[in-house]
C-alpha cells in the first residue's frame, strides 16, 4: 500500500499564545511558512519564533498576512540570518503590507539598535525588503510547481489578507488576524482564537461608550491617554474622535495629539490605498473630502521635553505608541500621568499576556517605572476593545460557513483557546458532525492524513461532448505538478506540447508446418482471425485486431504489433500457440488426414466462423441464454406485409418476446433495447440481456470493440459489427491496411522499433 499523504502543521510561534506567529505547513515535500512575527512581551532572541527548529533552505514560500510586528517583524532575521537564501524560497505579501512593513521595520530597527538586543541591522532590512514579492488580492500565484495561493481581504488592517493555499490538491485556508471573509470549500482551516469564547459589544455601542468616556475625563480636567499601535486601529480612533469633535463645539479648544512620526510617514500609504477601504471612506474621498486630513488632530510639539509640558498643561487627548506600553512615548506619558486621578487610560486593543498594558488592566496600586522606581497609580483604567479580531460569535459563524473537516486554532492564549475548542467540540457533537478541532502547542507537530483524491480536467476532443451518468471516458492521463488532465492522445501535441510515438515490435519464428494449420490453431484459440495480404503482398493473419502473423518465408513467420499492455499480452499468447503447433496431437491428425489434398478452408470446431457469417447463430445463442432465465422465448420476425403495416413502430423489427406471469417484455434485436409495461421486468430483462450479449459474442469481437478505431500506424481495426473475414481479406488485398515501415529492413530475430507519430 502506498504511503498516505500527510499534512504536517508545526507552530514555531502562536501555539497557545498570542505573539510571534509562525506556522509551518509541510505536504508532499513542499514547505510553506505562514507569517514570521516577534513576541511583544519579549526582546532579543527570546522574541523570535523557534527558528532553529526548521531548515529554512527547504522552504518554498513565506506568506505574510499583514504588517503588525507579531506577524512580520521576524521576517528580516529569517531571510538574512538563517540559511533561507541557500534555498529557492520566495516571500510574498500584499502591496499595502509591503509599503507599511518597510516603515514599521525601520522604526523597529531604530528602537532595537538603541538597546543591546539588536537582532538586525538597517542593511539587513534593506536586503530583506528588496526580496519581497508584492501581490494583489484575488490574484492567483504559483510560487513553485504544485503550489498555488490566492490572497483575500481579511479586514484586520490595511493590506491584511488571508491565504487560500492549494498544495498538490490539498486546500488550506490560513486566516491570520481577520474580521470576516466569504465561504470557501477546503480541507483545513487555520484560524485565530484571540478572544476565545468572549463576545464583544456592537460597534455603535462601543463607539458611544468610548466617546462618552473620553468626554467625561476631559470634563473633570484630566488628560486622556490612548496607547495604540502606530498603524491600523489608531487611524480608526482618529476618525471617530475627529467626527465627535465636529459635533461638539465645546471641545474645539481641547487638542488631540497623535504622537507618532511613523504614522505621519505611513499616512500617505493609507491615502494611496483608499480603494481597499470601506464604502464610507471611499465615498468621502470621491467627494473630495479626504477622511485622513483631520481638522481636529495635531502633531505633537517637536521641542524636547514636550511630554512633561503636555502633562502640566490643560486637558488633552494623546494617541501614542506602542499599544502595550512596553516602552516609548506611551510608556513615558503613562508614568507622568499615573499619579493624577483626573487623568484616564483607555486601552483600546488586545494586550498580550506579560506586557505592561495587560498588568495595568488589573489596576494595581503601584507600577514599576522604566528606571526601576515605584510610581503610585491613581489614573483611571478602562478597556474598550477596538481590536480588529473576531469574537466568538463571528469566529464560530465563519468556521461554520467554511465547513472544513479539520480546524486548527492558533494565535490565542492557552485558556481562551481551550475554552473555544471545548465550545466548538460540544457544538459539533450535538450536531453529530465529524469535525476535528486542534490546538497544537509551539513545536508540537500536527499530522493530518487525507484520502488521496485526484481530479482530472477533461480537455480537447474528449470534452466536446459532455459525458452522461455512467459513461466511461478513455484517454491519456497527463500529470504535471500534481494536476491531472485527461485528453485524447491525438490532442497531446496541441494541448500539452508533447509528441507521441508508437513502439512496433517484431518477432521471427522458424516453423515447419503449413499456413492453413497455423490458421486452424489460431482460430481454435481466438475464435476467428482476419486473413489476407498486406500492402507488400505478404500473406497475413490478424489476431484479435492487434497482432499480425506474416508468412515472410517458406518456413518462417513474423509476428508484428504495436506495443501496449494488452497487445503485448496477445502477442505472448499468439507466440505460445504457434510454437506449440508442431507438438500438438491435433496437428498430427490434421496433417495425416490431408495428405492427398489440402483443406485450406477447413475451420476449427471452436472457431467463430458460423457465428460471424450467420446472424441467426447469434440470435439462437441469445435465445438459448434468455430461455435459461425466463423459460419460453418467442422469436418474432415480421413478414413484408407486417413490416409495411408496422413500419412506424418498433414492433415491425425482429424481436424476442418474453412473457412472465401477466407481464411481457420485447427485445428489439436491431437496437438491443427492451420495452415493457412493467418497470421491474424491464430492468431484469436488461440485466440478463447485458450478460447474454457479453457471453455469446466472440473473444476477438469483445476485445476489438474496445480498441481504438484507428491506430497511429494506420492498420485496420474491426469494431463490433464490422464485416466478416472475407471482407477483411478484400480490404487487405486492396491495400487498405498499411505496415509501419515504408522500407523493408532486415530485422534480427527479435526487434523493437520506435516510431514518432506526428
Amino acid at each position: 500500500m502506498a504511503d498516505v499523504p500527510t499534512l504536517s502543521i508545526t507552530l514555531l510561534g502562536a501555539g497557545q499564545e498570542v505573539g510571534r506567529s509562525c506556522c509551518v505547513l509541510q505536504y508532499r515535500k513542499i514547505t510553506i511558512v505562514l507569517d514570521a512575527g516577534v513576541h511583544p512581551a519579549h526582546t532579543g532572541m527570546a522574541s523570535l519564533p523557534f527558528v532553529d527548529e526548521l531548515d529554512w533552505s527547504t522552504v518554498d514560500a513565506i506568506l505574510i498576512t499583514h504588517f503588525h510586528l507579531d506577524h512580520a517583524a521576524a521576517l528580516t532575521y529569517i531571510t538574512e540570518k538563517t540559511n533561507f537564501r541557500e534555498g529557492k524560497g520566495k516571500v510574498y505579501m500584499t502591496h499595502p503590507t509591503k509599503a507599511l512593513h518597510k516603515f514599521m521595520m525601520q522604526d523597529f530597527v531604530r528602537m532595537s539598535n538603541s538597546s543591546t538586543d539588536a537582532l538586525i541591522s538597517p542593511l539587513d532590512l534593506s536586503m530583506s525588503i528588496s526580496s519581497i514579492i508584492p501581490v494583489s488580492v484575488h490574484q492567483l500565484i504559483t510560487p513553485c510547481p504544485g503550489v498555488t495561493f490566492t490572497p483575500y481581504h481579511a479586514g484586520h488592517v490595511l493590506g491584511a489578507c488571508m491565504y487560500m493555499i492549494d498544495i498538490a490538491g490539498l486546500k488550506v485556508l490560513y486566516t491570520g488576524d481577520y474580521s470576516r471573509e466569504e465561504d470557501r470549500h477546503l480541507d483545513v482551516l487555520i484560524v485565530e482564537s484571540t478572544y476565545g469564547v468572549q463576545s464583544l459589544e456592537g460597534r455603535e455601542e462601543k463607539e458611544l461608550r468610548f466617546t462618552n468616556l473620553v468626554h467625561s475625563i476631559i470634563r473633570r480636567g484630566g488628560h486622556v491617554l490612548l496607547p495604540t499601535f502606530a498603524l491600523g486601529r489608531a487611524q480608526e480612533l482618529l476618525l471617530i474622535l475627529d467626527e465627535y469633535w465636529k459635533k461638539h463645539p465645546d471641545l474645539h479648544n481641547v487638542p488631540i495629539y497623535y504622537a507618532s512620526s511613523l504614522a505621519r510617514k505611513c499616512m500617505a500609504v493609507f491615502q494611496t490605498y483608499i480603494h481597499t477601504m470601506n464604502s464610507n471612506i471611499r465615498s468621502r474621498f470621491a467627494r473630495r473630502d479626504n477622511p485622513f486630513v483631520f481638522k481636529h488632530i495635531s502633531n505633537v510639539p517637536q521641542a524636547r521635553g514636550w511630554e512633561r509640558k503636555i502633562a502640566e498643561g490643560p486637558p488633552c487627548v494623546v494617541l501614542a505608541s506602542p499599544g502595550m506600553l512596553q516602552s516609548g512615548t506611551s510608556r513615558e506619558l503613562f508614568e507622568l500621568w499615573a499619579p493624577d486621578s483626573r487623568n484616564g487610560l483607555i486601552v483600546t486593543g488586545y494586550s498580550v499576556e506579560g506586557t505592561p498594558a495587560r498588568e495595568i488592566m488589573n489596576e494595581p496600586a503601584e507600577i514599576a517605572g522604566m528606571k526601576g522606581n515605584t510610581i503610585p497609580r491613581k489614573i483611571s483604567v478602562d478597556y474598550i476593545s477596538f481590536s480588529a479580531h473576531v469574537d466568538y460569535s463571528q469566529n464560530s459563524e465563519f468556521i461554520d460557513l467554511i465547513k472544513a473537516p479539520h480546524i486548527v486554532l492558533v494565535h490565542g492564549e492557552q485558556t481562551a483557546m481551550g475554552r473555544l475548542r471545548a465550545a466548538l467540540q460540544a457544538k459539533y457533537k450535538n450536531r453529530d458532525e465529524d469535525i476535528k478541532i486542534h490546538s497544537p502547542r509551539n513545536l508540537e507537530t500536527l499530522n493530518l492524513t487525507f484520502r488521496p483524491e485526484r481530479v482530472a480536467k477533461v480537455i480537447g476532443s474528449l470534452a466536446a461532448k459532455p459525458p452522461q451518468t455512467n459513461d466511461v471516458l478513455s484517454g491519456l492521463l497527463v500529470s504535471k505538478d500534481y494536476s491531472y488532465t485527461l485528453l485524447d492522445p491525438r490532442d497531446l501535441r496541441d494541448f500539452a506540447g508533447l509528441s507521441t510515438c508508437v513502439v512496433t515490435q517484431r518477432q521471427k519464428i522458424a516453423l515447419g508446418v503449413g499456413w492453413s494449420l497455423v490458421r486452424w490453431h489460431l482460430e481454435g484459440m481466438y475464435g476467428r482471425v482476419e486473413e489476407g495480404l498486406d500492402r507488400d503482398g505478404i500473406p497475413t493473419m490478424r489476431v484479435m485486431g492487434a497482432v499480425d502473423v506474416k508468412q515472410t518465408a517458406e518456413n518462417e513467420l513474423t509476428l508484428e504489433w504495436d506495443s501496449s499492455a494488452a497487445n503485448d499480452m496477445i502477442a505472448d499468447s499468439t507466440l505460445a500457440v504457434i510454437t506449440e503447433i508442431d507438438k500438438s496431437p491435433a496437428s498430427v491428425k490434421m496433417t495425416a488426414g490431408t495428405q492427398g489434398h489440402r483443406h485450406d478452408h477447413d475451420h476449427h470446431p471452436h472457431s467463430d466462423h458460423d457465428y460471424v457469417h450467420s446472424p441467426m447463430v447469434r440470435i439462437q445463442r441469445l435465445g438459448m441464454f434468455l430461455e435459461a432465465h425466463f423459460g419460453d422465448v418467442e422469436y418474432h420476425m415480421p413478414d413484408e406485409m407486417e413490416a409495411d403495416q408496422e413500419e412506424s413502430t418498433s414492433q415491425g423489427e425482429p424481436s424476442f418476446l418474453i412473457q412472465l406471469d401477466d407481464a411481457e417484455a420485447r427485445i428489439n434485436l436491431l437496437s438491443m433495447t427492451v420495452d415493457s409495461g412493467s418497470e421491474v421486468l424491464r430492468r431484469r430483462v436488461e440485466a440478463v440481456l447485458e450478460m447474454a450479449t457479453s457471453t455469446v459474442c466472440s473473444l476477438s469481437e469483445s476485445f476489438v470493440s474496445g480498441a481504438p478505431e484507428e491506430s497511429s500506424s494506420g492498420r485496420i481495426h474491426k469494431p463490433k459489427g464490422d464485416a466478416p473475414s472475407s471482407d477483411a481479406e478484400e480490404s487487405m488485398r486492396a491495400g487498405e491496411s498499411s505496415t509501419v515501415d515504408e522500407e523493408d529492413r532486415s530485422p534480427p530475430e527479435a526487434e523493437t522499433e520506435r516510431r514518432d507519430d506526428d
